[in-house]
């Protein structure tokens, strides 16, 4: 099962992440996104755990829990919306220069 968790603090690590959900069962990867731009943490990850009756008590057990003093929210994570790509007009007539 994939999980997402959110509001972490911008410390938490992968490492960090995967040993919140360790004892709770086989965690196959632990990833915190990361700010391409900045290399900093966006504030939330994916773990995937590949036991879905331990995923689902780690993620009752876990959501709301305090980490670093934020309460972090956990739930299963939901698939990928596909958004249509956006066209941009980028002609001297939209823009004022």
């Amino acid at each position: 099962m994939n999980i997402y968790v959110s509001n972490l603090s911008f410390n938490v690590e992968d490492d960090d992440l995967r040993g919140f959900f360790e004892s709770y069962g086989d965690v196959a990867s632990a990833k915190v996104i990361m700010d391409k731009f900045t290399n900093r943490s966006r504030g939330f990850g994916f773990v995937e755990m590949s036991d879905d009756e331990a995923a689902r008590k780690a993620i009752a057990e876990l959501n709301g829990g305090l980490v670093e003093g934020r309460a972090i929210n956990v739930m299963e994570a939901r698939p990928r919306e596909d958004k249509p790509a956006q066209k941009r007009s980028f002609s001297k007539s939209n823009n004022r220069w």
